[in-house]
């Protein structure tokens, strides 16, 4: 394609996306990322960072970081299989196995990477995958780039998804079942004990993404796995070290066969530079404290409760949920992009969600909790939300 035409196709596609409100802009803050963040040198109110128990900044955590870097450095130099893996590396590999009951775990540059990396090394083109309707993009790119046939079966729907697992019963091939423990737009939790149940019935192997659970939910923090009692029953543990832990980075944890393979097999693990110290350190720190002190997620739940208290004698459409993530459904685009317009000229920054993260029409603001909120950040998005509900009726 000669420069000229390549230019106007993306002018083409850039005014489509424009015209359809679907453009999208950075936001660029200027603070660490607190319950008070600054923007354009203004402070906003933030409910939107999946900084979940606000580890980002925790002193400790960041004083033990600082000393790791001055120990090991700002990079590794390599990936995991050449010069890229530390004793770090496999300290936090361990502290996951623990965390999440398994025998071993590996860790990837990111959840995406552990996602696309761990699906396509798995399955491929004579396989078949069934895939909720509402999974991450990332499990949705993995299964995609494993070139398997991709089942989509209704969200949480275990009906709709045992009458695909029968009609494809007799396949020869691998079966897996890929399922988020909680859905990221929408702050719902799976049926975990019941998609355990289905993969053992039709002989699947079940895949589950923690990312948003992990650090959240189950009685240590482990996990929606934990909370339903099947940690030992899933096949393959996903999860991330960017929300709840505060860090960055992502996991797979599993049997020892499993993770064996993968560091064998998974090419954005073979093929990516590993995480840096101060990752691995941030992350290390992060679970133990959510295994000691369990009053952090004690501090979230009570801000959960708070709020969803004021929407239950509301008219928004909002999901219910017990995560951190509440999303408020205001359906058009631009009406989306209204409300989160005027929460931002009331100093609160939520922003609009949109397609292709939620499906059209059903565009929304997701209003994201943290521990380290304060009864004053709440107080202040109800009531600017009061104002806001009276302008969308």
């Amino acid at each position: 394609m000669k420069a000229n035409r390549f230019n106007s196709w993306i002018k083409e596609n850039l005014n489509q996306i424009k015209q359809s409100n679907l453009h999208r802009e950075l936001v660029e803050i200027s603070s660490s990322m607190t319950p008070e963040i600054v923007i354009n040198k203004k402070i906003y109110y933030q409910f939107a960072s999946n900084n979940y128990l606000g580890l980002t900044t925790d002193a400790k955590i960041t004083n033990s970081v600082i000393s790791a870097i001055k120990k090991y450095g700002n990079g590794t130099g390599g990936s995991r299989l050449v010069t890229g893996t530390s004793n770090l590396h496999s300290k936090l590999e361990s502290d996951i196995a623990k965390f999440k009951k398994t025998d071993d775990a590996i860790v990837f540059s990111s959840g995406y990477l552990a996602s696309i990396g761990t699906i396509s090394s798995i399955m491929n083109k004579d396989d078949i995958i069934f895939s909720d309707e509402l999974n991450h993009a990332c499990l949705i790119d993995g299964a995609r780039l494993s070139r398997s046939k991709i089942v989509i079966y209704k969200h949480s729907n275990m009906k709709d998804l045992e009458s695909k697992l029968k009609k494809f019963k007799t396949s020869n091939g691998k079966k897996m079942i890929i399922s988020d423990s909680v859905f990221s737009m929408d702050g719902d939790i799976a049926p975990l004990d019941s998609i355990v149940k289905l993969s053992k019935k039709y002989e699947c192997i079940s895949m589950i993404d923690e990312a948003h659970a992990t650090g959240i939910l189950g009685d240590t923090g482990s996990g929606a796995s934990e909370m339903f009692g099947v940690q030992d029953k899933i096949d393959i543990c996903m999860g991330t070290l960017s929300k709840a832990i505060g860090s960055v980075g992502g996991y797979i944890a599993g049997s020892s066969d499993l993770i064996d393979y993968l560091k064998n097999r998974a090419r954005s693990f073979i093929f990516d530079t590993s995480l840096p110290a101060g990752a691995l350190t941030a992350s290390i720190r992060a679970i133990k404290l959510i295994e000691r002190q369990p009053s952090i997620r004690d501090d979230l739940n009570n801000n959960i409760q708070y709020i969803q208290d004021f929407l239950a004698s509301s008219s928004f459409n909002y999901l219910k949920s017990v995560t951190p993530i509440i999303p408020i459904v205001v359906g058009d685009e631009e009406k989306a992009l209204e409300c989160s317009r005027f929460l931002l000229k009331n100093q609160i920054y939520v922003p609009a969600v949109r397609p292709p993260s939620v499906p059209k029409g059903q565009s929304r603001i997701r209003v994201t909790l943290m521990a380290t909120h304060k009864k004053k950040h709440i107080d202040k998005i109800i009531k600017v939300m009061e104002n806001l509900e009276k302008i969308i009726n």
